[in-house]
């Protein structure tokens, strides 16, 4: 198996994994987003500290966090990751996939915006045209509900503020990703802390973890969820040209768009189907005009 096909293995699987992700959430519906987070990071921080542990790079990360302004940048970039778990944990609960999908449809576009005002990249024209048809299929959404797709816009801009500062980051992708959350974890033992302190003769103040088998094990089984798809993806991004890299992580919205109309049965007007269309044609523009610069560029 080559290099690129190797590459195009790994995005699938992540993208598969992210994809049918909402079943996973769907099923600790019961659980408090904020404590279903804190549990997110630190059994992440224990997976990601494993394998670095097996591939003897744990100096790395103390590396990555040893000056000032090393630790601040990947505390900006823990807070942005943290907003866009966060959103996305709440939204499958309040069963607002379908918008949670957008969001990650529309990531793309709002990348290319942050690149021309974070960094003053220029726009080609089928760009342009892209991002304009995305706005009109937003402002359809915002009229067929009476108010803006809050939780698409926020997982979008959060997750591409998380990429604008992750291009100021020089540490290895893994590394990087363990140093964010391990930055998140005194916050996270905090949440779980005031959840399960002691109160009383005995008793406690509630907590899911611990309570039942079932419970406990999924809730430590969102670190390898969280962790595993990420290695995918950076195995996957140093073997593939960015323009099949961007359009083979489609699959991940479009499984989510699948789970919430197929699987959770959430409802899909004609408008909103409408305004998806428009979204999605914006994309094949978007990754049409990726191919035709990376060829150009090989040329």
């Amino acid at each position: 198996m080559s290099d690129s096909q190797k590459g195009i293995l790994a995005i699938l699987i992540s993208g598969i994994i992210w994809g049918f992700s909402p079943l996973y959430y769907k099923v600790l519906g019961h659980v408090p987003p904020v404590e279903l987070l804190a549990h997110r990071v630190v059994w992440s921080v224990v997976f990601f500290v494993a394998v670095l542990s097996f591939q003897r790079r744990l100096g790395a990360l103390w590396s990555a966090i040893s000056t000032w302004r090393s630790a601040a940048t990947l505390f900006a970039a823990s807070f942005f990751i943290g907003i866009n778990w966060f959103i996305f944990i709440r939204s499958i609960q309040i069963e607002k996939a379908t918008e949670a999908s957008l969001g990650y449809f529309i990531f793309p576009l709002v990348v290319v915006c942050i690149g021309w005002v974070g960094f003053g990249e220029r726009l080609s024209r089928l760009q342009n045209t892209a991002i304009a048809l995305a706005t009109v299929g937003v402002v359809i959404i915002t009229v067929s509900q009476g108010m803006l797709p809050w939780i698409a816009l926020i997982i979008s801009i959060s997750f591409g503020l998380y990429g604008y500062v992750k291009k100021k980051i020089s540490t290895g992708p893994v590394v990087s990703v363990t140093a964010e959350v391990l930055l998140l974890v005194p916050f996270a033992l905090a949440v779980l802390f005031a959840t399960h302190r002691p109160v009383g003769s005995g008793g406690y103040t509630g907590g899911v973890f611990g309570q039942s088998l079932y419970d406990s094990v999924l809730l430590m089984l969102s670190g390898p969820l969280t962790a595993t798809p990420l290695i995918f993806f950076s195995y996957a991004a140093k073997r593939l040209p960015m323009a099949t890299l961007g359009l083979l992580n489609y699959v991940n919205p479009t499984l989510q768009f699948f789970c919430a109309v197929a699987i959770f049965g959430e409802p899909i007007g004609i408008l909103q189907f409408a305004s998806f269309g428009l979204i999605w044609l914006a994309l094949a523009l978007y990754s049409g005009d990726g191919f035709r610069r990376e060829r150009v560029g090989r040329e």
